[in-house]
C-alpha cells in the first residue's frame, strides 16, 4: 500500500490533520478530477474508495479529508453555474433545511460512539461498499427510474415535492457526513425524478450549489473530531483542478451511456472490493 504514516487505519486521533507530502496522491487527484469532469459525478464516489482502498488511510480520514476538499472544488462549481444562471436556489434551500441539521446531528453522533477508533474501520468500509452499491445502480439505471418516477409524480403538488426535495435533504445529511458520497449521483438521480422539467445543467447547478454548505460543514465537524489530512487535500486539489478542466473538455467527445458503463462499473468493482475486505 501506498499509505502515510500519519494516517494508517489503526486509531487516528488528532494525528491524521498532517502528514507527507505524497506525489501519489496528485496523481489520484487528477484521474479523479479527470472522471469528475467527463461524467459530473461528485468526487467522493470515486476519491474515498480510493484513499481507503490504495492509500490505506482510515475510513474516517478518507471521509473527511474528501469532505473538505469537496468543499472547495464545489464552491468553484457553484460559481461557474451561478454566473451562468443555472442554480435553482429554491432547491437548494429546501435541500439544505434537511441536510444541514441532520448532518450535524450525524456528526454528533459519530463523536460519541468513537468513528476514529480501529473498530470502526470494518463498519465504515461497510457501508461505504453498501452506499457505492447503490451509486453505480443509480448511474447505470437512471434512465429507467426516470422514466419509472415521472407519471408518479407528475399529478404531486408543489408543497408536495418540496417535501420530498427536504427528506432527501436529510438523507443526504446523514449519507455524505458518514461516506462522503451521495451527493452527486444519488442526489442528481433523486432531483430529476422530482423535477423532470428543469434542464439538466440547472439540476447539476443546484445539486453541486447545495453541496457547499454541507460538505464544509460536515469537512469541519470531521477536522474537529481529527479526521482530515490538511496536506493530503491539499495535495488532491493540485491534481484535480486541471483533471477537472481537462475531463471537460474531453466530455463532449465521449457518448454518454459509454461514461456511465464505465463509471457504473468501476464503483461497482470498488464496491466489491470493500465489502470483501
Amino acid at each position: 500500500m501506498f499509505g502515510t504514516s500519519g494516517a494508517k487505519r489503526p486509531a487516528i486521533g488528532g494525528t491524521a490533520i498532517f502528514a507527507a507530502y505524497n506525489p501519489l496522491y496528485s496523481l489520484a487527484g487528477f484521474f479523479v478530477g479527470m472522471l469528475v469532469g467527463m461524467t459530473g459525478v461528485g468526487g467522493g464516489s470515486l476519491m474515498t474508495p480510493i484513499l481507503v482502498l490504495l492509500f490505506n488511510f482510515h475510513p474516517a480520514t478518507a471521509v473527511g479529508t474528501d469532505l473538505l476538499y469537496a468543499s472547495v472544488t464545489k464552491s468553484v462549481g457553484t460559481v461557474v453555474h451561478g454566473t451562468r444562471k443555472t442554480v435553482d436556489w429554491h432547491i437548494v434551500a429546501a435541500l439544505a433545511t434537511g441536510s444541514v441539521p441532520a448532518a450535524i446531528a450525524t456528526l454528533f453522533v459519530m463523536s460519541r460512539v468513537g468513528t476514529l477508533d480501529a473498530h470502526a474501520a470494518g463498519p465504515l468500509d461497510l457501508l461505504l461498499g453498501i452506499v457505492l452499491v447503490l451509486t453505480s445502480i443509480s448511474i447505470y439505471f437512471r434512465p429507467l427510474f426516470l422514466r419509472w418516477a415521472g407519471p408518479r409524480l407528475d399529478h404531486t403538488s408543489a408543497r408536495g415535492i418540496s417535501g420530498w426535495t427536504v427528506l432527501l435533504g436529510v438523507f443526504l445529511g446523514v449519507l455524505v457526513s458518514l461516506t462522503s458520497v451521495g451527493a452527486g449521483a444519488l442526489g442528481t438521480t433523486a432531483l430529476l425524478m422530482l423535477y423532470p422539467q428543469l434542464p439538466v445543467a440547472r439540476i447539476a447547478g443546484s445539486d453541486i450549489a447545495h453541496a457547499v454548505p454541507l460538505t464544509l460543514i460536515a469537512g469541519i465537524g470531521h477536522l474537529l473530531m481529527g479526521s482530515v489530512n490538511l496536506v493530503l487535500m491539499g495535495s488532491l486539489l493540485v491534481g484535480s483542478i486541471p483533471g477537472i478542466i481537462i475531463g471537460s473538455l474531453v466530455a463532449s467527445n465521449v457518448p454518454d451511456k459509454l461514461l456511465r458503463i464505465v463509471l457504473a462499473t468501476t464503483l461497482l468493482i470498488v464496491a466489491v472490493q470493500l465489502l470483501m475486505k
